[in-house]
């Protein structure tokens, strides 16, 4: 043995290191023997003494640790049951979310094989006759009225490629690439890029084998397209540039085909223009963005109800009929949730017993006007869900080929106005789920809004407690503050004036991902601070359902006795948000109580006045059989598991 490196960056590494503790996700080692030929790693990877970062690529037989064959043994292939069949109308996000994980396979419905085909024929008709057509006998943005001779429409395509693999930046993860590969399948789907069925298949093998290409994440100004992201992932199937598989981690793109039993694309006339013309890079990580935010807007409300639990306040402002007063879909829904986590005759609660009589009036904003903020940002992603899934399953080409009209349309699908200015809205939207959350964990530490031990710990001043990760939560709000200015309201003109108004999408959808990103760790310095604050309110006991999030969190985080290494807590308790286990730990709970709560129960209230059933107005009158037989524990675990499965 001569040397072991890690793939990601070519780092030299110690033969007595542990691999397991060295490794990245998705990385590699790469092993250079003494008698290893130069030319080891495929014919077209330079030797040794090259100055390539990706020289020393990984054979079969030199994968060295637990973590690798992990990696070498996970299920490479998925049943045909397993697969996704995609059409280029049809494609859901949560499909696509399953299809960054490497596990499921792409497969073209016939009806969409038929579509490419007939795309296909009119282009080739167009050649046949020599017309003169925009990026397929033309040149591309300011050279478009230069026409190319036939001989020269092949190298046409791979210049472009070429050329415009301009990236820079850090690289996407494979999970990012394989989204961003499906999505481009799927509108090559549709039949109106002109590609052949052939090119599209070879595409198709290369997502299904996880031959994925190096894809640097910064370049795109989202019209036309997101260029310089899809020429990458074009050039990878070229045979150039770097490419990832499990086979060979990251390696020379030619070899990382062959590896795979794959060949490089040959471009045909319009083929190179299909591959990387579109929306794709936006609507990719958007489309994980808005799972995400889905996933951690649910949650949020499960921990303000726990936050709200554990400071003493009231669910009187959640009652059914105010909210019906305004009548916004995400308002009332967030009303309806917290009112199923909260004490009801369904889950009593002894720490809402014990402070019943309080002289309180009401809560802070925070606490009481959760249904009003929190709602909002549930009907904002659902907003933004719509334009994602609808862009997914959209033709962005430039031009459209119409075969079914026999023509070739030069248009503007390809503007990225539409996610670009999605997702800075969604970023604006979600971000003010941290924005409550920062302020509700400052009132959990502060034992003057509180109650409660200065920052939950107790010998506070030997102990800081929950001091800095308050701190840490601040931070967090600060600068999502500044990455929820729209990165769609700029534009700079480029391609010597051709493309003069672009919609900066890539960076809109980077930073909505980096929003999301805080306001999960935001949420879970709160979740951890509502679970310590309930130690010191010990014996009492929550309802049913916020006891079932305290033990789900005390199964990863033990309680705060002392201080000790806090970041560790707070990526574990974050890793249960980003999986949804906070949220499928009370679905049951909240789906077996969905119909008892519009007939809530009601405590007597200081403000209360009789009314003769005759005078009362109708929606003020509740029947209350149902409520007589709320529903039993075994009717929760029941929902429960119906939800597992």
């Amino acid at each position: 043995m001569v040397e072991v490196r890690k793939t990601g960056g070519c780092v030299l590494l110690d033969p007595e290191d542990n691999v397991v503790d060295v490794l990245d996700d998705n990385d590699f080692v790469n092993v250079r023997m003494e008698n290893d030929l130069p030319d080891a790693v495929g014919p077209s990877t330079i030797g040794p003494t090259s100055n390539s970062h990706f020289d020393y690529t990984l054979s079969d037989s030199m994968i060295l640790s637990d973590k690798l064959d992990a990696v070498a043994n996970d299920q490479l292939t998925a049943s045909s049951d397993s697969d996704i069949v995609l059409d280029g109308y049809h494609l859901t996000i949560k499909q696509l979310v399953l299809l960054s994980k490497g596990n499921t396979k792409i497969r073209l419905r016939k009806i969409a094989e038929d579509r490419v085909t007939a795309g296909r024929q009119l282009v080739e008709a167009i050649l046949k006759e020599n017309k003169v057509a925009y990026g397929i006998t033309t040149g591309f943005g300011k050279f478009a009225r230069t026409v190319i001779s036939a001989d020269k429409l092949e190298e046409l395509q791979e210049n472009l490629i070429r050329s415009h693999s301009a990236g820079v930046g850090q690289p996407l993860s494979v999970e990012r690439v394989r989204m961003l590969m499906a999505l481009r399948i799927n509108t090559l789907a549709k039949g109106y890029s002109g590609i052949s069925l052939k090119t599209l298949n070879q595409v198709i093998s290369a997502f299904n084998s996880s031959c994925l290409p190096w894809i640097p994440e910064q370049g795109t100004v989202g019209a036309s397209g997101d260029l310089a992201p899809l020429s990458h992932l074009a050039l990878g199937m070229l045979g150039e540039g770097k490419m990832w598989s499990r086979r060979t981690g990251w390696a020379d793109a030619k070899y990382c085909l062959e590896s795979n039993g794959l060949e490089p694309i040959k471009l045909g006339a319009k083929e190179g223009l299909a591959l990387i013309n579109g929306t794709q890079l936006i609507t990719a990580l958007g489309a994980e963005a808005v799972d995400r935010c889905e996933s951690i807007a649910k949650q949020a409300d499960v921990v303000a109800a726990l936050s709200l639990e554990v400071l003493k306040g009231t669910s009187r402002a959640f009652d059914s009929d105010i909210h019906q007063l305004r009548p916004h879909p995400g308002q009332i829904n967030v009303a309806r949730r917290l009112r199923s986590l909260l004490h009801s005759q369904a889950y009593p609660s002894a720490i809402a017993e014990s402070h019943r009589f309080c002289n309180r009036v009401q809560d802070a904003y925070t606490l009481r006007c959760c249904p009003q903020v929190h709602g909002i940002v549930h009907d904002t992603i659902e907003f933004v869900h719509k334009i994602i899934k609808t862009e997914m399953n959209s033709a962005t080409d430039n031009p459209i080929v119409l075969p079914e009209r026999g023509e070739i349309i030069s248009a503007g699908n390809f503007h990225g106005e539409y996610p670009a200015k999605a997702l800075d809205y969604l970023a604006i939207g979600v971000h003010e789920l941290a924005s409550m959350s920062e302020r509700r964990i400052e009132r959990l530490v502060n034992p003057v809004l509180s109650e409660l031990p200065a920052f939950l710990v107790r010998e506070g001043g030997l102990n800081s407690g929950f001091m800095i990760a308050h701190c840490t939560a601040a931070s967090l709000v600060s600068e999502n503050k500044v990455l929820c200015h729209p990165s769609s309201v700029d534009s700079l003109s480029t391609s010597a004036g051709t493309e003069d108004h672009v919609s900066m999408g890539g960076f809109a959808a980077r930073k909505a991902l980096q929003v999301v990103a805080n306001v999960e760790h935001v949420i879970a310095i709160e979740l951890l601070a509502a679970c310590q604050a309930i130690e010191f309110l010990r014996p009492l006991k929550t309802t049913v359902p916020l006891e079932e999030v305290y033990r789900t969190v005390r199964a990863v985080v033990r309680p705060w006795d002392k201080d000790r290494y806090m970041a560790p807590d707070i990526e574990a308790v974050t890793a249960l948000l980003k999986e949804g286990k906070i949220w499928n730990c009370v679905k049951g709970y909240v789906d077996a109580v969905k119909d008892y709560l519009d007939l809530e129960s009601r405590a007597p209230s200081p403000t209360s006045v009789s009314l003769p059933h005759s005078v009362a107005p109708s929606y003020l009158v509740h029947q209350d059989d149902d409520e007589k037989n709320p529903p039993t524990k075994k009717h929760c675990a029941d929902h429960q598991h119906k939800d597992n499965e």
